[in-house]
């Protein structure tokens, strides 16, 4: 099983289709379950997804390969290793958990400044300790590895990926991290709902990139696929992934993308994607 579950709406309201708001800790425990019967078992957490941790570990996720991030590290911070060995502690405090299969750097091109050195040294000591498995870093763009890559060789990486942003298989990284054994996790695979969203529903703001829109409409319909089948069928079909991460509001959403669990579909027209980052990056979103 490729998916791996996603846990921001475990501790925030997040992604601009959430029409229910942040998930409650009982029907968070109801997702979990289900995602374990399906034979997912990796969770994606954050120091910076609000209530995240603190509702895994209510739950209880002993069993579950963790992967979490570190926020960004303070300017002003005078000991880079002891902050970055408290926030591990007390994300495993929050999560019950002595161990965590990844850690990932939310920031990544602070191992550009002054003290990168000593942040990558803390993390490989995190390994050393049995602590950590692996160490990365979550990107948004591939040229943060263009900077990164070759003093900093990760274990593992998250990048974004679906049909409109494809900039990590266009670039090349795709190929070269699964060359090096580098763990590939995608997320953002249906930017953050939007790729699901009908014309009706979708915000004015995206009224702009009509012209994609109006292709992947069409193409969708030639094809009779919804737009679930082909975001999540487009990214199962890449082998070079080993790690598709999705985010769901509620259990009836994860058992809509549990029956499409091995949906492959390759020919997407290239067309219906753009490099465009105002509307591939929604942090560029101005809603």
């Amino acid at each position: 099983m490729k998916l791996a579950l996603g846990t921001v709406q475990f501790g925030l309201p997040y992604g601009i289709a959430n029409d229910n708001g942040q998930v409650t800790e009982k029907d968070a425990k109801l997702i979990l379950d289900c995602a374990a019967e399906s034979d997912i078992n990796t969770l994606d957490t954050a120091v910076g997804y609000g209530d995240s941790e603190q509702c895994l570990g209510n739950i209880g996720i002993d069993d579950w390969r963790i992967i979490t991030k570190l926020p960004i590290i303070p300017r002003d911070c005078s000991n880079v290793k002891d902050w970055i060995l408290y926030q591990v502690a007390e994300s495993l405090a929050r999560l019950k958990v002595k161990q965590i299969k990844g850690l990932l750097l939310h920031r990544p091109l602070q191992l550009l400044d002054p003290v990168g050195q000593e942040i990558w040294s803390t993390l490989q000591d995190l390994i050393q300790s049995g602590i950590v498995e692996k160490i990365g870093y979550s990107i948004y763009e591939p040229k943060e590895l263009d900077q990164l890559w070759s003093k900093y060789q990760p274990n593992i990486i998250q990048t974004p990926f679906n049909v409109f942003d494809r900039r990590i298989k266009t670039s090349g990284w795709l190929k070269k991290m699964h060359n090096n054994n580098v763990e590939v996790h995608v997320r953002s695979i249906f930017l953050q709902g939007l790729l699901l969203m009908g014309k009706e529903k979708r915000p004015a703001i995206f009224d702009h990139w009509n012209p994609i829109w109006e292709e992947w409409d069409k193409w969708l319909e030639k094809e009779k696929l919804s737009p679930l089948e082909a975001s999540l069928g487009f990214v199962n079909s890449e082998l070079m992934v080993d790690r598709i991460v999705v985010g769901v509001d509620s259990l009836k959403q994860l058992k809509e993308i549990i029956v499409l669990s091995e949906i492959q579909i390759e020919c997407i027209p290239c067309t219906i994607s753009t490099n465009d980052q105002n509307l591939i990056n929604p942090s560029n979103w101005i809603l």
